[in-house]
């Protein structure tokens, strides 16, 4: 996909870059990335994935702005109070960068509705704020064979990971699911809201972004992904550290019972 003469010169930084080039950001442009959710995680993600060039952008979200999220939201602005978050959203990824094209998906993503909806990108970045939907996400993108960069926010904790489990490891072996990592949802009311116990707003601007780096890396294909690990972040301490994590023959999506 060839980039005009305009679009050289916004991505000459990435262009002159080793590992990216004139080939890697033309991916960029060739690619089609569906976020989900416009908030905490997806306002910084979407900004970058903007910046950096990617073709089309799907969002879905069914929410509007509210004076509480401007905390952290930094894709909405004071005077979008009220309005749907995707309105906003595109306002702002316009005004960004007009040659990328956003998709809206103007609903809630659950698990009758999230296989037909990721089947028309390339990769899928989680930023959900809840078991249901991420379950739901990345149970698509396994029978989808899409991959997912997916991450969370504690109070002043983070962490990202990737997923590519309809491909198999260096030992034979496939790789992790998302079921592999939680085989279940703690119980209602165990884990509380961002409203219930807050928010570092910073730290999600730190996790979206490092989503959207990971993303642009499962595009353009440099550098050591994030597939069987996942980065854990401590804002409180400020420590970052890996765990390595394995997959789970017990899990009901490429477990040893599917093979049998």
């Amino acid at each position: 996909m060839k980039l005009s003469g305009e679009e050289i010169e916004r991505y000459a930084r990435h262009i002159v870059l080793r590992d990216i080039g004139g080939p890697g950001q033309q991916k960029l442009k060739a690619a089609r990335v569906f976020v989900v959710g416009a908030g905490g995680l997806g306002a910084p993600l979407l900004q970058y994935l903007a910046a950096a060039g990617v073709g089309a952008i799907g969002i879905v979200d069914d929410d509007t702005v509210s004076l509480s999220n401007l905390q952290r939201q930094i894709i909405h602005g004071t005077p979008d109070i009220g309005r749907p978050k995707l309105d906003s959203a595109r306002d702002a990824i316009a005004r960004l960068n007009p040659h990328v094209e956003i998709v809206g998906h103007p609903l809630r993503l659950s698990a009758a509705n999230a296989r037909e909806i990721i089947r028309d990108y390339d990769v899928i970045a989680d930023g959900s704020d809840n078991f249901e939907t991420r379950y739901a996400v990345s149970d698509a993108c396994f029978h989808e064979r899409k991959p997912l960069v997916t991450a969370a926010v504690g109070v002043f904790d983070g962490s990202l990971t990737t997923l590519r489990p309809f491909e198999t490891a260096a030992d034979g072996r496939p790789n992790p699911t998302y079921r592999c990592l939680f085989p279940e949802a703690p119980p209602a009311g165990t884990v509380p809201t961002c409203s219930e116990a807050g928010i570092l707003g910073a730290l999600t601007g730190v996790m979206g972004t490092m989503m959207a780096i990971e993303v642009i890396r499962q595009i353009v294909g440099f550098g050591e992904g994030l597939v069987g690990r996942m980065l854990l972040v401590d804002a409180f301490s400020m420590r970052f550290e890996t765990m390595h994590y394995d997959w789970d023959p017990a899990n009901p999506l490429n477990g040893d019972e599917q093979g049998a």
